[in-house]
């Protein structure tokens, strides 16, 4: 005697539930992103030929501008918090009196050893005023600092 065959069911995945979920996450991330504070100070920067990147962490930063004002930053909210107060924990620079600097390098030093110092100055500004800071820098035992540049490819023929 033959059998009979069932006749096969399809299977229908409702997709709405999952487009749901999708969009929720979208959302939630879009809300709460937190994007890279606005710069405290516009930089341009010299040309060079050096090809070394920054690291991720443990920097610090000395920006100087066009009219030679000073600009200290660290990578790291809690060592900005530390060394300027809690209403400049999220910001990536605060301005310094060149006065307070060098007390300023040696309090870094102390609470993170490992920090590299980078100076980003304007090509701009004042050669008077970078080699104020690296007489600063010498004095609070920072021997090894970069200076940071934009990259400039040589065009062959």
């Amino acid at each position: 005697m033959p059998r009979i065959k069932k006749k096969r069911v399809s299977i229908r995945i409702d997709m709405t539930p999952l487009v749901d979920v999708a969009f929720l996450l979208l959302t939630f991330f879009m809300l709460t992103t937190q994007f890279k504070p606005a710069e405290e100070v516009e930089v341009i920067f010299p040309y060079s030929h050096s090809e070394i990147k920054l690291p991720e962490s443990n920097t610090m930063l000395l920006y100087v501008s066009k009219d030679s004002r000073l600009f200290l930053g660290f990578d790291s909210s809690i060592l900005m918090e530390k060394m300027f107060g809690q209403p400049n924990r999220l910001r990536q620079a605060v301005e310094v009196k060149q006065e307070n600097l060098g007390d300023l390098l040696i309090k870094a030093r102390i609470s993170n050893p490992k920090l590299m110092t980078f100076i980003k100055s304007d090509a701009e500004s004042e050669f008077g005023t970078i080699q104020d800071i690296m007489d600063l820098l010498r004095k609070a035992q920072i021997t090894r600092f970069n200076m940071v540049t934009n990259f400039k490819v040589d065009k062959k023929s």
